[in-house]
């Protein structure tokens, strides 16, 4: 992180405004007013200090679906300990928590997405831990549902997630997916649990609506 801004939560505030997803609007989050402008300015600053682009700054399609299918269907999570994988903006684990979730750990490796985390967790009143760690491929003890929103887009990180997401369901645990038909989503391992319509920016989609289906991998 040398050279990153020194008050990363001041740049998640200047350059997001507090509103709600359209597909889940109960909840609130610090997001991007101008898509394709923030994320322009922002790949340029980060691509000199080595960092993610701004993921954290969007309610993707896939955590959308994720977050309405938890908050519809409180039973999924409710007293259950709850591993969200590339968290972002901490939509599906605000989601989760206000599920009634007993545990709720939240990972990703931008050090813009932790603090995007805490302050959308601390604007809807929820807790959860938030962690930096890679935990992809490590078996996931002590929780009883892995979360993946949107995380099949490229084909590196979709082969070991997918492989991850596999062995985690034959291990027990639940594994969730909300996905708008990404590229590399592994289909063969799937049941799909539900459908929705998600609207999207068009500067990030290439539709204004997204058919996204809620998937649970296969044992």
């Amino acid at each position: 992180m040398s050279g990153a801004p020194r008050d990363l939560a001041r740049f998640v505030r200047d350059n997001t405004r507090v509103s709600a997803p359209p597909h889940v609007p109960e909840i609130r989050l610090h997001l991007a007013d101008e898509a394709v402008d923030l994320w322009h300015r922002t790949e340029a600053e980060l691509e000199a200090l080595g960092l993610p682009l701004p993921f954290w700054a969007f309610a993707w399609a896939g955590g959308q679906a994720l977050a309405r299918y938890l908050l519809d269907r409180p039973g999924t999570v409710a007293g259950r300990r709850v591993m969200v994988f590339a968290g972002g903006s901490g939509l599906e684990a605000i989601g989760a928590a206000r599920a009634g979730a007993a545990r709720v750990l939240a990972t990703d490796i931008d050090p813009f997405a932790l603090v995007a985390m805490r302050l959308n967790a601390e604007e809807n009143g929820v807790a959860f831990e938030i962690s930096d760690a890679d935990l992809v491929g490590t078996s996931l003890d002590g929780f009883d549902l892995l979360l993946l929103g949107d995380v099949f887009y490229e084909r590196p990180m979709a082969d070991r997630v997918a492989a991850w997401a596999r062995a985690e369901a034959a291990a027990g645990r639940t594994v969730l997916v909300g996905d708008p038909g990404r590229s590399y989503l592994p289909r063969q391992d799937l049941d799909a649990l539900a459908e929705y319509r998600v609207p999207t920016p068009r500067a990030l989609e290439d539709a204004d609506v997204k058919r996204t289906v809620v998937w649970r991998v296969r044992a």
